[in-house]
């Protein structure tokens, strides 16, 4: 199943959700989940913003193969699942045919009210991407554990 993260330009939150969701993964064995990123406004082809890339370095994580990419209504067929970073996000996810399998990260996490969205850490000095990291992994653990469960869950037949 893919799992499609979304912010708005696919250079800050979505690319540290969709690293930190791979590391997760991997080291729980789960290769029946694959994770990729866009953004309802991003810049086809752009690095990931310094921050955020340097920031994932201090957590053993390297974004500089990173290109955002765009949302489409193709990125969002293909995902079974899309999180995104806020409800303006979900909202264009739902336009694009995403209805039904979309979520604030926060949300689906199990949080509720203004603390499900993830702040843009864009044009922020390095403890915001920090702070922004620290949120992040919190949810994106959360939402592993949940998607785990659920997709573990369908696929037997429970």
């Amino acid at each position: 199943m893919q799992v499609l993260l979304v912010c708005t330009g696919n250079i800050c939150r979505s690319p540290l959700a969709e690293a930190i969701m791979r590391q997760e993964l991997t080291s729980l064995n789960r290769d029946d989940l694959a994770v990729t990123s866009a953004g309802t406004g991003a810049w086809d082809g752009a690095p990931a913003s310094e921050g955020a890339y340097l920031v994932g370095l201090e957590h053993g994580l390297d974004l500089s193969a990173h290109r955002a990419q765009l949302l489409t209504r193709e990125l969002v067929e293909k995902a079974g699942v899309v999180l995104t970073m806020a409800r303006h996000h979900r909202a264009r996810v739902q336009e694009l045919g995403g209805e039904g399998r979309t979520f604030v990260l926060g949300e689906y996490a199990g949080r509720a009210g203004p603390q499900a969205e993830v702040s843009d850490p864009f044009g922020g000095d390095l403890d915001v991407y920090r702070e922004t990291y620290g949120e992040l992994e919190t949810l994106v653990r959360a939402a592993v554990k949940r998607l785990v469960t659920e997709f573990h869950d369908a696929s037997s037949g429970n």
